[in-house]
């Protein structure tokens, strides 16, 4: 099964790769792009799509080796699933500039994308981005550990799935049977495994977080500043709501917010609050660029 299939979804090539890509609301209006996080998938975003595709064309990708898209040919690191969001939006027609968003590893895509085009960047909105300090769940840094993360990775099974989505959540009503189930697909996916040890790999190792990818990115972010809104979970258990300090700091324009009783993706566990944030902030930085 596959969670919120609609009209939208779709799969595309890159580089001859399959990668799943969803979009809704009106294909002239200002877009946004959706970037989920490690091991994780476009459904990150379903809520979203619905609240906010009545004034902008919403676009979610599966991140190349994630979810249920291909890998791409070559090493998976972060650049590679730039690259790999680069050629989904030229797959779909879709080169205007636009108003990016990316919950955890999403949002060190989104920096990402900024630095290798930041002419496709109006703004940045960072969910509990990673790339802002050293501290990650353990579990994190064990999958980053050579070997043992892609075996471990491949031997995830219903309650390993269910411990998954009870992590990122503050209220256990959001660990549903059906989010349970599409973790296990995606985490049976061909190049799940493969592709999440190599990424966690890059980015860390058993002490945390690597700085040296994480110091070179911001650096080359503060080039090209865009209006920027960082949100964080107060009880994030993956990537603590202490690194928003660290954030502010970076991107000492940036505005902030930090939903209490919350989790990792208050995109999902507070999507109604979330999205009236957002378009507030979108709405800003639109008259900011003007």
């Amino acid at each position: 099964m596959t969670v919120a299939v609609d009209e939208g979804l779709r799969e595309v090539r890159v580089s001859g790769a399959r990668i799943r890509v969803r979009t809704s609301g009106s294909p002239d209006a200002p877009p946004v792009l959706l970037l989920h996080g490690i091991g994780r998938s476009l459904e990150d975003w379903s809520a979203q799509h619905d609240l906010l595709s009545d004034g902008y064309r919403v676009i979610s990708v599966d991140l190349a080796g994630f979810g249920l898209s291909d890998r791409l040919p070559g090493p998976a690191t972060i650049r590679s699933l730039t690259g790999g969001v680069l050629g989904t939006l030229d797959a779909i027609d879709e080169r205007r500039p636009l108003h990016v968003m990316g919950n955890s590893l999403g949002g060190a895509v989104a920096l990402t994308l900024l630095t290798r085009g930041p002419e496709r960047v109006v703004s940045l909105t960072l969910v509990d981005p990673a790339g802002f300090g050293s501290e990650v769940t353990p579990a994190l840094r064990i999958l980053g550990v050579p070997f043992l993360g892609a075996y471990l990775l491949r031997s995830i099974d219903r309650a390993a799935a269910r411990r998954t989505e009870r992590a990122l959540f503050v209220d256990d009503a959001f660990v549903t049977d059906e989010r349970v189930e599409h973790g296990l697909e995606v985490a049976r996916h061909a190049d799940h495994a493969a592709v999440f040890a190599e990424i966690a790999t890059e980015l860390g190792t058993v002490r945390g977080v690597r700085p040296g990818w994480r110091w070179a990115l911001l650096r080359e972010v503060t080039r090209h500043p865009r209006p920027t809104l960082i949100v964080w979970g107060e009880r994030d258990v993956i990537l603590p709501a202490k690194h928003l300090r660290t954030a502010l700091a970076a991107i000492p324009h940036a505005r902030s917010h930090v939903f209490g009783g919350t989790g990792h993706m208050p995109q999902i566990e507070r999507a109604d609050e979330f999205a009236g944030l957002v378009r507030t902030f979108l709405g800003n930085a639109v008259a900011e660029r003007s």
